[in-house]
């Protein structure tokens, strides 16, 4: 699974919008890697900011 992948399915299994920093703690994977990833969903509309700072999956 793609770290894509799995953010997204960590994000949904959250529930509520979460931050980098968040996802990082939760998948345990370096912050480096975290904001690539963030980088190629937003740019896919993969995932949307409700709140400043926060991300949540996209409306499918």
């Amino acid at each position: 699974m793609e770290l894509k992948d799995k953010i997204l399915t960590c994000m949904e299994q959250y529930g509520t919008p979460m931050t980098a920093g968040e996802v990082e703690k939760a998948l345990k994977v370096d912050r480096k890697e975290i904001d690539k990833a963030f980088k190629l969903l937003k740019k896919e509309a993969a995932i949307v900011s409700p709140v400043r700072c926060k991300w949540q999956p996209a409306k499918k």
